[in-house]
């Protein structure tokens, strides 16, 4: 997965459609997830479209696996895995995810109700690194 500092440095040239692209190209690129993995427990509460995100164990990072029925909103969880991905769970803790993804804008990028689950996906990966870090 790439960082999110190339990620947005590759947005930040891009426009309207060309954006949309590249949050779908993004989806592409997470991790195969499992259908097996796609239950009720993993699904992200308050999205719009179906959203799952899972934590895998790490010993020292954390590391998700997360899928959407959605594309452009596949590619948003993508952004907000690769905030995250491969992190200690102490750092992710601490962190202000939701300002890290501000580059994007996505408020006025994306029509609100493809955005309006991003807090509910932000704060099931904090609780899960806050949970590590704590253990």
């Amino acid at each position: 997965m790439r960082s999110l500092d190339d990620i947005a440095e590759e947005y930040d040239f891009l426009e309207g459609d060309e954006r949309y692209r590249l949050l779908i190209e993004l989806g592409r690129e997470l991790d195969d997830m499992p259908d097996a993995l796609k239950t009720d427990a993993t699904l992200v509460r308050g999205c719009s479209a179906s959203v799952w995100v899972y934590p895998t164990e790490g010993a020292d990072t954390l590391h998700f696996l997360a899928d959407s029925n959605a594309a452009i909103t596949k590619g948003i969880v993508a952004l907000v895995i690769a905030a995250v991905q491969d992190k200690p769970a102490s750092e992710v803790a601490a962190m202000d995810v939701t300002a890290a993804l501000d580059p994007f804008d996505l408020k006025n990028q994306l029509s609100s109700n493809r955005t309006q689950g991003v807090p509910n996906m932000i704060a099931l990966v904090k609780e899960h690194a806050a949970r590590i870090a704590a253990a």
